[in-house]
């Protein structure tokens, strides 16, 4: 197939953006389809990504990578649940590295709402959502009829975002190769093939704040929270129980609300910063999971997990206030209902259900032991 854009004519875009030169939406779109079907050189889409992400990319242009992925790049599913699905996940590149909170956060909250994930593995960290789920016994080669199956059957799924299983063409090579903040860690993350209308995001930056409800307004979400947390003076893209938390929630009439709120305001006395950090190796994450879902984890830990799934329990309504919302995560943990809601998980999102329970049961024993 001829190349849309010759390779003079796509240097010269890239000039525009280290000019400081914003695209139109169906530009950027054009760009990404370049990379995506891999008609240029890889210097010259590294360049691209580059000069975007200097430049700042605007919502257009986010919207227009977006498009490109969702249209070019990806097998679509519609799950039939009884309520409306939502997604959750952060952007990476934060500056502060923590465990897999938002990962546990929809495990928790998936025992009251639908959820359907869309996540990667780890790209600038130790462990990334797909590692952690996959050493739990998901299985991480599930094509999207498989996810979809496990939305339905069971309640929550994950797509994984690398896998040509789910986006066929090019975004695992692309992701794969870059380590650096890109307008990729917002159109990827919002590259979910059944298409949520709710979601949580976590951003790595309050400027971001600025500009991704708006995008995930424009690619049709009817509400969600864009989150950015602080912890001292680093960012984490997770609501923070050590810090202050900014939030832009988008409202089903369009309109955005910001605000911030301190681990005070939800009644939450700020934990031990060490212990939110990421783990040195995948099988410990996937421990840590198991003992917050059993309810055997430290405070600290227990505190920012149960606030971030409380995010996603008030967005649906299920929950008056964020605060009540992390009450209720709590009560899911106790209860035991977040555990149950995992191994329903691991069993439905299977090729070989009994291998995955197997697996898990295997972590549950070394909690117990």
């Amino acid at each position: 197939m001829e190349k849309t854009i010759s390779m003079k004519d796509y240097g010269q875009v890239i000039t525009q953006l280290i000019n400081k030169e914003n695209l139109s939406k169906d530009d950027s779109k054009e760009m990404f389809m370049e990379i995506l079907s891999d008609k240029q050189t890889a210097m010259q889409q590294g360049a691209f990504l580059a000069a975007l992400s200097a430049k700042g990319a605007t919502p257009a242009e986010v919207a227009g990578s977006f498009e490109a992925i969702y249209e070019v790049d990806t097998f679509k599913v519609e799950p039939v649940t009884e309520f409306p699905i939502v997604d959750n996940c952060g952007t990476g590149m934060d500056s502060f590295k923590t465990f897999n909170i938002s990962t546990v956060a929809s495990i928790i909250a998936a025992a009251g709402i639908p959820m359907a994930k869309h996540g990667s593995r780890a790209l600038t960290s130790v462990c990334g959502t797909i590692d952690v789920l996959e050493a739990l016994g998901i299985d991480m080669d599930s094509n999207v009829d498989l996810v979809k199956e496990s939305i339905e059957k069971a309640g929550i799924g994950i797509f994984n975002g690398m896998s040509p299983e789910v986006h066929p063409v090019a975004l695992g090579r692309v992701l794969s190769q870059i380590s650096f903040g890109s307008v990729l860690n917002i159109s990827a993350s919002l590259a979910n093939p059944a298409l949520p209308q709710y979601g949580v995001r976590g951003v790595y930056s309050k400027e971001m704040l600025d500009f991704v409800p708006q995008i995930m307004a424009e690619i049709g979400y009817k509400r969600a929270i864009v989150v950015f947390g602080e912890v001292g003076d680093q960012a984490i893209d997770e609501a923070s129980t050590l810090g202050t938390t900014h939030i832009a929630e988008l409202k089903e009439d369009g309109s955005v609300e910001k605000y911030t709120f301190n681990p005070q305001d939800m009644l939450i006395t700020p934990g031990i910063v060490d212990e939110i950090r990421t783990f040195n190796s995948v099988e410990e994450s996937a421990l840590c999971i198991v003992r917050l879902l059993k309810g055997k984890e430290t405070k600290t830990r227990e505190d920012i997990v149960a606030l971030n799934a409380g995010l996603i329990l008030y967005l649906r309504d299920k929950a008056p206030s964020i605060r009540e919302g992390y009450e209720m995560a709590l009560e899911l943990i106790h209860n035991g209902a977040a555990w149950e809601k995992l191994k329903t998980w691991v069993n439905y999102q299977n090729r070989d259900g009994v291998k995955g329970l197997k697996i898990l049961s295997a972590l549950e024993k070394k909690v117990q032991g």
